[in-house]
Formats: structure tokens, sequence, C-alpha cells
């Protein structure tokens, strides 16, 4: 391992082994002394992702996601500090759909939505062409049941769909997605896609909100009696990508949260609609099978305070599972 000298990979019961037999996640865990003081203990794995960046950066491409367990990152600034060794740009949250507050450098609140809500199975802003390409999540406060942030390798999901619905696959690699949602000018505590125009676009001004959004090739249609409600409409956006560095085609489109056709989507937000680029609808069956694979091929490891996990953007989705009993604080960053 070429970051033997500071990290050794260990499993974790709820990890999957899959056809290769490598397990998903990769999770790393120190090799250091504990008599070292915790600002020691910072400093050497800050040194460490440094020196070892290309082994890291290697091992997330073949693995989907890192989780780092048991390292000294106990506060928002420690975490900040671990963002900045790794040295990824930042990736800005211009058209985002989450209600998101800053908390220090490039350290935000993950989704600000009801704990107990839960958040389907996505790729990060799949709905822009300039989506992140990682995200790191840092676990401040672990929950004490519940809460889990579950994580799916996307080409997984592409090839058990395209084997179980061969022609909505193929109508969904031709025509992509459209994507449609209705804004206030407030964020919406209440929704997993609560955030509002001003919020999304980073802007007071609706002629600077408008040119924003076209750069990501979404119109706004403006709505009300005092034009305080928004209709962002998106795309045609790809619903299936290609993943060069593996060569595999990915299942990356916010479907899962978008989709509201079916009884069976609880969670789905009715301020948001999503249907094929060619305007038809999206096939009920087809969803409700695909909430089941995602379902069944996900692994949901319990957070554990201080832990760190690093995902790749293109290759894995991600969720979240209601919160049960808390307390729960989970910070994100999000990388170019």
């Amino acid at each position: 391992m070429a970051g033997g000298r500071f990290f050794r990979e260990v499993e974790l019961p709820e990890q999957k082994s899959h056809v290769d037999g490598v397990l998903f996640p990769a999770v790393l865990s120190p090799i250091f002394s504990t008599a070292f003081s915790a600002d020691a203990q910072l400093c050497g794995f800050v040194d460490a992702i440094r020196a070892h960046k290309p082994w890291l950066e290697s091992l997330l491409q073949k693995r989907g996601v890192i989780l780092f367990r048991d390292f000294p990152v106990t506060s928002p600034s420690d975490f900040n500090d671990v963002v900045e060794a790794f040295g990824f740009p930042e990736a800005f949250y211009v058209g985002g759909r989450a209600s998101r507050t800053q908390v220090v450098g490039r350290v935000y609140t993950a989704n600000e939505s009801p704990p107990e809500m839960q958040i389907p199975f996505h790729h990060e802003m799949a709905y822009v062409p300039d989506f992140p390409s990682k995200l790191l999540f840092f676990c401040e406060e672990a929950p004490e049941a519940g809460g889990e942030t579950p994580v799916l390798l996307s080409h997984i999901i592409y090839d058990k769909m395209k084997e179980k619905h061969p022609l909505f696959v193929a109508k969904l690699e031709e025509h992509g997605l459209t994507y449609t949602r209705v804004m206030t000018d407030d964020n919406q505590q209440s929704s997993f896609n609560g955030s509002g125009w001003t919020s999304a676009y980073m802007t007071n001004d609706k002629n600077v909100a408008e040119e924003r959004a076209a750069k990501l090739g979404t119109k706004l249609e403006w709505m009300g009696s005092d034009h305080d409600h928004v209709k962002a409409i998106t795309g045609p956006m790809p619903g299936i990508r290609f993943d060069k560095e593996s060569q595999r085609k990915v299942w990356f489109n916010g479907l899962a949260v978008s989709y509201s056709g079916s009884l069976t989507t609880k969670n789905n937000d009715r301020n948001t609609f999503i249907e094929l680029g060619n305007g038809e609808p999206v096939s009920d069956e087809a969803m409700e099978d695909c909430l089941r694979i995602m379902e069944e091929e996900c692994v949901a490891i319990p957070w554990k305070k201080g832990d760190v996990m690093l995902v790749n953007n293109l290759m894995v989705l991600h969720s979240r599972r209601p919160l049960i009993k808390p307390p729960r604080s989970i910070l994100a960053s999000l990388c170019k």
C-alpha cells in the first residue's frame, strides 16, 4: 500500500464485495501513536493527505468512496483543513437545490431539511452541466440511530436497469431528462429541495439570477402576481454519462429525487417535476424497480464522530436515511 506508513485499510461489516472481490467502500484508519497530541495528529493526517494524494486519488477512482475513520478531526475547522489538504478546487453551489449555510471556509451544512426526512439517491447537482466531481462529508455529531448517508455505485444501477428496462434506458440515453422546479424567494426548510431562487443563484436581482441560470442551461419563468415565484426549467440534461476513467456508463441523474409520478415514492417534492427530454413521462414501473434496486445495492455505514467521507460524484450516488434518534450533524464540501 503506497500510504502504508500512515494509512491502513480496515474492514467493516456493512461493506459489500463486488464481482472483482473488492470491498465497497474503501475504509482507511490511521497508523500513529496515540501519545501525540490531537493537534499533532491532525497535522500528521493533513501532511499524509498531501504526501499520498496521488495514491488516495487512485484509490478513490478504483473504489468510488473512501471513508476515513478514527482520524483526529473534531471540528468544522479541522475538516476545512482536511478539505484544503486535498487541494481540489472548490465547486460553488450556484443553482443548487438544497438549503445550505456556510460554517467555515469551504465547509457548509449538508442539507437543512428536517433530519427525519429521507433524501433519495442522487448525484450531487446532476441537473447542471458543471457538477462537482468530488464530495467530502464530515460527521461532527454522530446520530444515536438512523441518519446514515448510504452510498451506491452508479454503474451497477445502470447495468441492472438496462437489463430489466432496456427500452426505458435507451430512451433515457437518447433524450436525457428535463427538470422543472418551482421556487419561492425564500428557502423552504420543510423540503430537501428547498432553496429559494435568491439562495440558489446567490442574488436578489432577478436579471442576475436569469443570467446565472442561463449559464447552467436553466430558463427562469417568473410566476405569481408579484413575480415572487419562479419556474426553473433545466434541460434536456444527460440521464446517463460515461466515466472515462472506469470506461463504464453510470446512472447519472436526479430521477429519484425529482420523480413524483408514483404513489410509492413517499418523500418526493411536489414542487419538482421530471420528464424525458422528448416530453414523455417517466415510467412508473421502471422507477419502482430502480428505487428497489438502489436500496438492495447500497451500503449504509453508521456515522461515527470524526468520520470523513470522500466521494467520487461521477461514480457514486448518495442519499440520507431518516434520523431516528438525534443528535446528527453532517457537514459537507463540494470540489471540482
